[in-house]
């Protein structure tokens, strides 16, 4: 298996994190709390009872964890089109592979990832809901003093399994979504590159944003219920599952609650997904 798909995806994963983590906090935050009325209000209580750093908590273990996953996903995604079609990444823009073909390799890179993601994405949800300011005398003390000291009172308080809590929910939402990103990506990208040539970075950037908002516009409803569920153990609320979970957001706050954090999540999707593929085709190139 080419190593080469695994360290571009870390790399452009990371790039990616970066740029979108504050948007992430923010969609997270409007997700699990009632305390906001908007995007607006979330940032400015945020700023004020938070400084800007309010907006990347949560973000050094992502950087060494999901960047990691990210690696999983475009790894696996490009390794499946490899036993697929038998053509590497370099002959793809030759013999493009069927949309059959990427959708599967999408959705075997998101099933796969899910079991890597699932216990960091727990411990990155859980800080980023932590609303204390920084540490002062004689302050209120957050709940977790670090994403060791989350996964390590997680596993104290819910036991091992409480690290997977909502996995199931991220199983449906990403399986069939990433299928669905690869496929726009590949789509937008073929339509405006002639044949056989690489795309421009512009249409790379293109491409690339709007395979990242057309995902998260799949993705939200069951992105709101997995986020519900890994905050559930800290409330000591115990859903049954994720129709259990629907069913009592939707009769607590209405069918509008499954698009809570689209328009961040949209705004975040464009410029993470442009930067993540875009780094992504470059560092293949110049390895190649």
């Amino acid at each position: 298996m080419p190593a080469e798909e695994f360290v571009a995806g870390w790399i452009s994963g990371a790039l990616g994190l970066v740029l979108g983590h504050p948007f992430d906090t923010v969609k997270v935050r409007l997700q699990t709390q009632t305390a906001y009325r908007g995007i607006f209000d979330c940032l400015v209580k945020t700023y004020r009872h938070e400084s800007l750093l309010g907006f990347f908590k949560g973000m050094s273990f992502p950087i060494a964890s999901i960047a990691m996953v990210n690696s999983v996903l475009f790894g696996v995604y490009s390794n499946t089109l490899l036993a697929l079609t038998a053509t590497s990444h370099q002959e793809r823009r030759a013999q493009p592979p069927s949309y059959a073909h990427v959708f599967l390799a999408g959705c075997t890179g998101g099933f796969v990832q899910v079991y890597c993601l699932a216990p960091f994405d727990l411990i990155k949800v859980r800080l980023q809901n932590q609303t204390e300011p920084r540490a002062r005398p004689g302050s209120p003390q957050p709940r977790y003093r670090g994403p060791v000291h989350c996964a390590v009172s997680i596993c104290q308080e819910e036991g091992p399994r409480g690290l997977f809590r909502g996995a199931w929910a991220l199983t449906l939402r990403d399986t069939p979504t990433l299928g669905i990103y690869f496929v726009t990506y590949e789509w937008l990208c073929r339509h405006s590159t002639p044949d056989g040539q690489n795309p421009s970075s512009a249409s790379v950037l293109v491409a690339g944003g709007f395979a990242g908002i057309v995902s998260w516009a799949v993705a939200t409803p069951l992105d709101v219920i997995k986020s519900r569920m890994q905050m559930a153990g800290l409330k000591h609320r115990v859903y049954r599952g994720v129709l259990d979970c629907m069913a009592s957001s939707v009769r607590q706050e209405g069918l509008g609650v499954f698009f809570r954090g689209l328009t961040i999540n949209s705004a975040r999707a464009f410029p993470v997904n442009a930067v993540t593929f875009l780094s992504y085709e470059y560092l293949l190139r110049w390895w190649g």
